[in-house]
């Protein structure tokens, strides 16, 4: 039988975990935040009152199994002098399917054999949610975007009013063999996932084994200065009774002159593996080289990273083989 995962998160960090495992045997469901409200996705819940359909559009893109001209058209973004301009023509698509089947659910449904996707995708909400950010200094934010722009420590992150979860979400969870927050922006991608009731109490109630995909870089506001097991640790405090046991690292070099231009252009370091704090609260540890540079810009590898997590859901990997 094959076995069930469950990805959690959001925006580009999600997509490229995806397309990276949809290429083995295993049942896939991302289950996406739905609180961005920036650029595209901004404007149309403004004009739609709906949730944010932009990162939905780059999972499909990953789960996808089209031609290639395929995923260039959904992400394509018009450049014009109308009101067309910055939209995607992606989230066109989603905005549409919505009013014509009456949510977004069904609207993915309807197009998941046109895009053949290679797992399911699921909203957090059917909601226009709001999330709300409250800053070390005790500044409040309101909005993703905002948040993402303001750059000042993050001490909690909450939604301005409780959405409902997606009931599919709940059931997803608690038949899951494994529990994936993936990487990306803490706070705004996966945190945003863990700050509703109902998935805490589907998470406590699941057997799956948790697992953490660690970002490569630090992202300002959000995790300064953090290490690995800082990032394990902020998870922590949003999960319930059971907590992150597993989490896969980068230990590649990344070249220095790249390094530096993260340093110096967007104040990102790379984050640090703290060996004894993750030993001594009992993480498994799986570390490999996933990095690599696409046009100057650091990813992770997906290719081999969904190898690796592939190869611990069928109980192929361990730690002695994953240096």
């Amino acid at each position: 039988m094959r076995k069930k995962v469950v990805v959690l998160g959001g925006g580009t960090g999600m997509s490229q975990l995806l397309k990276g495992l949809k290429e083995f045997p295993i049942d896939i469901t991302a289950i996406v935040s739905v609180c961005d409200d920036g650029n595209s996705t901004g404007r149309l819940r403004k004009e739609f009152n709906t949730l944010a359909v932009g990162d939905i559009r780059k999972v499909i893109v990953s789960l996808s199994n089209t031609d290639p001209l395929m995923d260039e058209i959904m992400n394509y973004r018009f450049k014009t002098t109308s009101d067309l301009n910055g939209h995607t023509v992606g989230n066109l698509m989603l905005i549409s399917m919505l009013n014509l089947v009456g949510n977004v659910s069904d609207g993915i449904s309807s197009l998941k054999q046109v895009f053949n996707l290679k797992g399911k995708v699921l909203p957090l909400t059917e909601e226009a949610v709001t999330l709300i950010g409250e800053m070390m200094d005790g500044t409040i934010v309101e909005g993703e975007h905002n948040i993402l722009n303001n750059n000042k420590p993050i001490k909690r992150v909450y939604y301005k009013k409780d959405p409902k979860v997606h009931p599919e979400v709940i059931k997803t969870i608690k038949e899951a063999d494994l529990i994936v927050l993936s990487m990306g922006s803490l706070y705004t991608s996966i945190i945003s996932n863990l700050i509703c009731k109902e998935v805490i109490n589907a998470l406590d109630e699941s057997k799956a084994p948790i697992a953490y995909i660690c970002n490569i870089m630090t992202q300002p506001g959000e995790t300064n200065n953090f290490t690995v097991y800082n990032h394990i640790e902020c998870l922590n405090k949003y999960l319930g009774k059971r907590k992150i046991n597993t989490v896969f690292v980068n230990n590649g070099r990344i070249p220095s002159n790249i390094l530096k231009k993260y340093e110096s252009m967007e104040q990102k370091d790379q984050v640090k593996i703290d060996e004894n704090n993750l030993k001594d609260n009992s993480i498994i540890v799986f570390k490999n080289n996933y990095v690599t540079i696409e046009e100057e810009r650091i990813k992770h590898q997906t290719e081999k990273l969904a190898l690796d997590v592939y190869r611990y859901i069928i109980g192929d990997l361990c730690r002695s083989q994953v240096k």
